[in-house]
């Protein structure tokens, strides 16, 4: 199996690179995240490569880092989403994105990417978390205390994140902005003082 692909680009497609090493050229399928951080014209490379072997292909997947690799592999897990349904996930999302996604229980993120309808989203949402717990979530699980909802924040907290909804933000950028506040303001912080807090952090 390919694990790595060290060499030069020979040409880029819409979701696709072609990297010549030694000589040899890989038809290698890529997020668009991994294509724009390519080195232009035939700079040299090296992708990490996931080797997806079936009776009638063998088709080469590449990330331009660790986390998106990881991200392709969990998302791959998941009933419904495929290897190109997951690249095209991470396209529209990176890492970061998507830890705060499922942290958030935010579908609509996830739905920006094609293909995925409201179901697909919340399966995904869903065992993920189950999968992946605080190691997905990481700190952003951490910061606030659990209940049981809202991904892992506490009541307070949770109110806020809607408080913000309401206003018109977005569930990821609000439960981010909510767990920066509630880091910064402590645990037992009020409603009123992390809604105050998460709109000083959604302003900057």
């Amino acid at each position: 199996m390919i694990g790595k692909l060290t060499g030069q680009v020979d040409s880029v497609g819409e979701d696709w690179a072609l990297i010549d090493v030694a000589g040899v050229g890989y038809h290698v399928f890529c997020s668009r995240r991994s294509l724009e951080r390519l080195p232009p014209g035939s700079g040299p490379v090296a992708l990490l490569v996931e080797t997806h072997v079936r009776e009638d292909h063998i088709h080469l997947y590449g990330f331009i880092d660790q986390a998106e690799r990881d991200w392709f592999r969990l998302l791959c897990t998941v009933q419904g989403v495929g290897a190109r349904m997951a690249l095209a996930i991470l396209s529209v999302l990176s890492p970061q994105d998507l830890i705060q996604a499922i942290a958030a229980q935010d579908k609509a993120q996830l739905t920006r990417a094609g293909g995925v309808g409201p179901k697909l989203a919340s399966r995904i949402l869903v065992e993920l978390k189950d999968k992946a717990g605080n190691l997905v979530l990481g700190p952003a699980a951490a910061a606030v205390p659990p209940n049981g909802t809202g991904g892992g924040l506490g009541r307070a907290a949770e109110d806020a994140v809607s408080a913000l909804v309401n206003l018109g933000y977005g569930r990821s950028e609000s439960f981010g902005a909510v767990v920066q506040a509630s880091r910064a303001l402590g645990d037992r912080a009020p409603l009123e003082a992390l809604i105050t807090a998460g709109l000083k952090e959604l302003s900057t």
